[in-house]
């Protein structure tokens, strides 16, 4: 890009992608006018549409991170004309069964709210019940403490949260309840503590403590995916691996995913992951094949046939 002063009317001549513009300026910019062309305004939000668009579903979630990205950029504006701008306490619950992207779009979110100053690191600490719940009295506190502690600047993420208040009134789980809501309310703007599990066990959960649905102001729901959706997330995986399935490898796939979306309880398939898992074991069964055969052509070594797949039910 080429640029010139003009010495009158305060204007700038400047040349992009072979078109002449003028631009009158009117005060010196905190950018060069190459950087204010170069990077497009909210380029933050654009880069998290474009990986959450590389998801396959998830509409709620690509919305609330919208709304998440908006309400985080007006209160810096309200703050820079001096009205009031409460810091926002970003803590959430993630309702959905296994393989639905929980803790994927949780790694975007820290990965948002670093970009924009919110978070110091960004960073993901997954956890589950063995690591907030100790075998004694004292230990859950001291190690829901240190998880606490690893996650500051970033996110802690506790799947199958539900599985904390299922003890009983003995249990230690409870315990270490009672110390992620004190460091919920001591260090809210230090950590994000986002709570995960299955849609109806988490609806339990939160009624076991009524002072747990305030804290968390935004609850997503992850749906499951339909038999278009796993498809869609199948031959992305493919695409990915570079290997292609036959026509009679998709009508088959196809066929069993609508079986097994009616046979089993929500609970009981694991969406994502599923799609990864036979893919995984019908490559290593397809390599067989083709060992035996000792037929190593490229569209042979690409192609998934209907015998390979291995459908598991």
């Amino acid at each position: 890009m080429e640029q010139s002063m003009t010495n009158n009317n305060g204007k700038i001549n400047i040349v992009l992608n072979g078109q002449k513009k003028q631009i009158k300026v009117t005060h010196i910019p905190t950018q060069t006018i190459e950087e204010q062309y170069t990077y497009p305004k909210h380029a933050i939000l654009k880069d998290i549409e474009r990986e959450l668009g590389e998801l396959i579903g998830l509409q709620e979630m690509k919305k609330v991170v919208k709304e998440i990205y908006a309400w985080i950029y007006v209160n810096k504006k309200r703050e820079e004309v001096g009205l009031k701008a409460e810091k926002q306490v970003l803590h959430m619950m993630f309702k959905g069964n296994p393989g639905t992207g929980k803790t994927t779009v949780a790694r975007l979110i820290g990965k948002l709210f670093c970009d924009m100053n919110v978070l110091t690191k960004g960073h993901l600490i997954e956890a589950e019940r063995a690591d907030l719940v100790g075998e004694y009295i004292g230990h859950t506190a001291q190690k829901t403490r240190d998880l606490v502690k690893k996650a500051l600047g970033g996110i802690l993420f506790v799947d199958e949260a539900y599985s904390l208040a299922r003890g009983g009134e003995k249990d230690f789980g409870k315990e270490a309840i009672d110390t992620l809501v004190k460091h919920m309310e001591d260090k809210q703007h230090d950590f994000i503590l986002i709570l995960a599990g299955y849609q109806r066990e988490m609806e339990e959960f939160l009624r076991t403590n009524p002072g747990l649905v305030s804290r968390f102001p935004i609850i997503v729901d992850f749906p499951d995916y339909t038999v278009d959706e796993l498809m869609e997330i199948c031959m992305k995986m493919l695409k990915e691996r570079e290997y292609v399935l036959s026509k009679e490898a998709e009508w088959k796939l196809r066929d069993h995913l609508n079986q097994m979306k009616n046979m089993l309880l929500p609970t009981a398939f694991s969406n994502g992951r599923y799609i990864r898992n036979i893919l995984e074991k019908s490559i290593r069964t397809q390599a067989m094949r083709l060992l035996t055969l000792d037929r190593f052509d490229k569209s042979e070594l690409m192609k998934i046939e209907g015998k390979d797949l291995v459908l598991q039910w």
